[in-house]
C-alpha cells in the first residue's frame, strides 16, 4: 500500500491565545467536553508512554478514569510492563489523539500510585467481569494459552460466587501530576496552532505558543 500521498488540511478550527483558559485543566476540561459531545469513540483513550532507566520507552492506550488539578488518572496491574517502569523512572507522558476533531492533548509529569482507597472506590464500581479479570490476569507476562486464561476466569468465578469481589493486591491506579500540558489544534497549510502550559515553581501556569 502506497501511503505517500495520504495527507489531509486541517481546517476545522483555529486556536488562539485568547482562547485559553489560564487554567489548564479547565481548558482540558472545555475540550474533553467537545470531543464528547462530537461521538469521538473512548474520548477517554489516551497513549501513554513510559521508560526504563536506562530510557528505553515504550507505549500503549489506556483510559483515562478521574482528573483534577493534582492530575490524571488510570489503572492498571502493578505487576504489568508500564507499572515496572514507573517504578524504574516515574517520568511518563499522556496523549489524547483527538483526531476527528484535529485536535491533541499533550501531558508530561510524574506517575505515583493513587491510595489504596481510592483504588478500592473505583474498583468496586467495575462490571464484576471487569472485576475478575483484574484477579485472572498476570498483564505483560507470557502465557501458553487463552484456554489458561479462561481457565484462571472459571476458577475465580468459583473463588468469589458470592459476595463483593476483593481489590487484588497487584492492582490499582496512577496518577500523572502534570509538568506541561500542551493542547494542539491542527491548522490549515500545516501551520498548527500549538500552547504549552508549563507548571512554575509557585504552581501557577506560563502560557507559550509554539512553532507548528
Amino acid at each position: 500500500m502506497d501511503v505517500f500521498d495520504l495527507r489531509q488540511n486541517y481546517t476545522r478550527g483555529t486556536l488562539h491565545r485568547a482562547d485559553l483558559n489560564p487554567d489548564p485543566i479547565r481548558q482540558f476540561e472545555k475540550w474533553f467536553g467537545e470531543a464528547m459531545a462530537a461521538g469521538i469513540p473512548e474520548p477517554n483513550a489516551m497513549s501513554l508512554a513510559t521508560a526504563t532507566a536506562t530510557g528505553a520507552p515504550s507505549l500503549r492506550t489506556v483510559l483515562l478514569k478521574s482528573y483534577d488539578e493534582h492530575g490524571f488518572v488510570f489503572y492498571t496491574n502493578y505487576e504489568s510492563r508500564k507499572a515496572r517502569e514507573i517504578a524504574e523512572n516515574p517520568r511518563a507522558a499522556l496523549m489524547f489523539p483527538w483526531v476527528a476533531l484535529e485536535r491533541q492533548v499533550i501531558i508530561t509529569g510524574t506517575a505515583t500510585k493513587v491510595s489504596a482507597a481510592e483504588s478500592l472506590k473505583y474498583f468496586l464500581s467495575r462490571p464484576r467481569g471487569n472485576q475478575l479479570g483484574a484477579w485472572v490476569s498476570h498483564q505483560s507476562h507470557a502465557v501458553s494459552s487463552r484456554q489458561l486464561l479462561l481457565a484462571k476466569l472459571d476458577e475465580m468465578k468459583r473463588k468469589f460466587a458470592s459476595g463483593e469481589i476483593p481489590l487484588p493486591p497487584s492492582w490499582g491506579g496512577y496518577r500523572v501530576a502534570p509538568d506541561t500540558i500542551e493542547f494542539w489544534q491542527g491548522g490549515e497549510d500545516r501551520l498548527h496552532d500549538r500552547f504549552l502550559y508549563t507548571r512554575q515553581p509557585d504552581g501557577s501556569w506560563a502560557i507559550d505558543r509554539l512553532a507548528p
